[in-house]
């Protein structure tokens, strides 16, 4: 094992941490990189606590803009994640996003994750 120095201390662990004691997946999983990117973990967690959101409340929620909302979403979309529905009301598009179950299990493996680090980083 390499010495620690401080640039090392910096680093965002990964799959390194195989010798923290209670790291999921026996301590070799990794972050998931699609949940981790700051605009898509807050999609996957408004959608966790809300059944459906359409495009509007989205990017209103989130404070983003279209473009960067439809890039994330696909890419979460993509993964299996969320599912986008596309549809008209009168002749006004509405888009509906909703988390898949597969999107839910990875947010939760994701925050047990996130927690287990926090954990081990106060235990030093």
């Amino acid at each position: 094992m390499a010495a620690k120095t401080s640039a090392a201390r910096k680093h965002i662990p990964g799959p390194e941490l195989a010798g923290v004691h209670g790291m999921p997946g026996g301590g070799t999983a990794a972050l998931d990189r699609v949940i981790h990117e700051r605009l898509r973990l807050a999609i996957v967690s408004a959608l966790a606590v809300n059944h459906v959101l359409t495009f509007a409340e989205l990017k209103k929620l989130l404070e983003t803009t279209d473009g960067n909302l439809s890039v994330h979403s696909r890419k979460l979309e993509d993964a299996g994640y969320i599912t986008v529905e596309k549809k008209f009301e009168g002749r006004v598009p509405r888009t509906e996003y909703r988390l898949t179950t597969s999107g839910r299990t990875a947010l939760e493996r994701y925050l047990t994750h996130m927690e287990t680090l926090i954990r081990a980083t106060r235990n030093g």
